[in-house]
């Protein structure tokens, strides 16, 4: 998890209160984050990743205020419309390398040396942990007095690409920073295979950064002289990116700064213009019922209103109105989670159930150890990867049409299903290990989901495992060996019969019976999926139903 570093004195200064040490203590950790530890006045706190707003003393101490009743209730942040050529014009060509940007200006900016390095902690923590270390996005930060408005993110050949890097004495073009700049050769990767580098620019052509990599230090470092600054977002997704980047405009506003939107103008979208940043909360539903239950309590509208506005929410005419700068509200339930930390852990009254039970391991899960222990021992490493997916990996790279539960209103276009089958997740895998040495023989074992209308909620979720065999020599028969020796094991018997499925080439692919019930398939993957998924290796997969075979196993 990443830490915070806080100034206790500056921390009470913007709370608004001065605690005792072991008052400080007890706060830090009821506030839903774990205190590493208290030297001097140096506090350091470790943030859990749903809070990246508290990765600030700003965000934390306006989280600690609010929780311990000194200003309670939705902070309102004012936001300034965009002033004459306060614009960011964004090219087609960045879409292939880092398609989206996001970005504000921010004024009257008091910066010491202090501010300056929590500026920088708060940057870097965000890479870290919402940038994913820089691959989701990434954050540029520069001094508006030497840049000329309006701003053009766009993309160049690395070779028409030179400007002096932050921190260096001479001038340098994009593959020399990349070999030579420490933050090139720990970046460098995120552009590698790239045919154009993304680059932001400014109305005299003063190439302000190359983004996930560097800044320019002409024109994009920022000192005690510097009163305005222009923030910029760039990566993947657009609500990821305004999520970040009301994050830090809300902290500079607490530093004292006057923020203003600005227009982005994409050119795939024609005329059409886009501001950021929006600092209007989000309001949301709450059943109290529902929050009731999940508590075990019996609050009031009343009640849960107090709790709520002790956690830095609003509540006006039944709606929780939700800061912008809160990332992690997906669901009622995470309210109901904030409503219990604002009521204290430490005041629910533990209870033992009535109910008397002789436990024993699930049936499933036996078999899911023993599967999982035989691929080991036959020299598979084993993944996890995530249930959500896009239909882009899921069905159209594997060139099929599998019937899948989509997710309304998805936040991100990352991920907007759940997955049916595991065999893209393994591709998924492989693509991004091309550069590590082969054979790379893999398998998971996880949750697949699809619909069915007689279920309660409309969705059916079986345990699957996947295996892929990846390599030079990587075909049919070398994945129904793999697949042998596990029925062997299980000592089961299975019959084989030939399919098609657009996934594989045709001929070379089964779907595997037992007791006449169809449990998976296996085959050897059509070169063009794995061309789809940049993989120059061939591979071939088995997929099984592991809960179908465990009812099977039954008989």
């Amino acid at each position: 998890m990443p830490t915070v570093n806080l100034n206790k004195k500056v921390l009470e200064s913007l709370i608004g209160k001065k605690l005792s040490l072991e008052d400080l203590k007890h706060k830090i950790s009821m506030l839903g984050t774990d205190l590493d530890k208290i030297e001097g006045e140096e506090i350091i706190v470790e943030v859990f990743p749903n809070r990246p707003d508290m990765l600030s003393e700003q965000g934390f101490a306006r989280a600690l205020s609010s929780f311990i009743g000194v200003k309670t209730g939705l902070k309102k942040y004012k936001i300034n419309k965009p002033m004459k050529d306060y614009e960011v014009k964004i090219k087609k060509d960045v879409e292939k390398v880092r398609p989206y940007t996001v970005c504000a200006i921010v004024k009257k900016m008091k910066f010491d040396d202090d501010k300056i390095k929590e500026i920088i902690q708060i940057q870097e923590k965000l890479h870290v942990s919402m940038g994913r270390n820089r691959k989701k996005l990434a954050i540029g930060i520069y001094p508006l007095e030497k840049i000329k408005l309006p701003i053009t993110y766009t993309a160049k050949k690395p070779s028409q690409i030179k400007f002096k890097p932050l921190e260096s004495e001479r001038e340098m073009t994009a593959f020399q920073i990349l070999s030579q700049h420490p933050a090139g050769r720990n970046y460098g990767f995120l552009l590698e295979g790239k045919e154009l580098f993304p680059i932001f620019i400014d109305a005299n052509k003063e190439i302000l950064s190359m983004p996930p990599i560097i800044n320019s230090h002409n024109t994009g470092k920022i000192s005690e002289k510097t009163k305005e600054i222009f923030i910029e977002c760039s990566g993947f997704d657009l609500l990821s990116l305004n999520q970040c980047l009301n994050i830090i405009v809300t902290t500079l506003i607490d530093m004292g700064g006057e923020a203003y939107q600005m227009q982005l103008l994409y050119e795939k979208y024609g005329k059409k213009k886009l501001v950021s940043p929006n600092l209007e909360p989000e309001k949301w539903n709450l059943n109290i019922d529902y929050v009731n239950n999940m508590l075990g309590l019996k609050l009031s509208k009343k009640e849960i209103k107090e709790l709520l506005e002790k956690m830095g929410y609003g509540y006006e005419n039944d709606k929780v109105l939700v800061p912008a700068y809160r990332t992690d509200i997906l669901h009622q339930i995470d309210l109901a989670e904030d409503i219990a930390i604002a009521y204290g852990y430490e005041n629910f009254e533990p209870k033992i159930p009535n109910v008397s039970t002789i436990g024993q391991e699930d049936k499933l899960e036996i078999l899911k150890s023993r599967v999982a222990n035989i691929l080991a021992n036959l020299g598979l490493i084993e993944t996890i990867s995530y249930h959500l997916t896009s239909k882009e990996e899921h069905n159209e790279k594997m060139m099929c049409e599998e019937e899948v539960v989509e997710i309304e209103k998805s936040k991100s276009s990352e991920y907007t299903m759940l997955r049916s089958w595991i065999t893209p997740s393994l591709m998924q895998v492989l693509s991004k290990n091309t550069n590590r040495e082969y054979p790379q023989n893999i398998f998971e074992i996880g949750n697949t989901f699809k619909i069915n209308k007689s279920r309660e909620t409309s969705v059916e979720e079986n345990q699957h495992l996947a295996i892929a065999i990846c390599g030079p020599d990587a075909d049919f028969t070398k994945a129904k060996q793999v697949f042998d020796s596990l029925m062997n094991a299980l000592d089961l018997k299975y019959e084989s019969k030939e399919i098609e499925h657009n996934s594989f080439i045709p001929g070379r692919v089964a779907n595997i019976i037992i007791n006449k019930k169809d449990v998976g398939l296996i085959g050897e993957v059509h070169p063009q999926v794995i061309t789809n998924f940049k993989i120059e290796m061939p591979i071939a997969t088995v997929e099984l139903n592991l809960t179908r075979i465990k009812e099977e196993m039954k008989k």
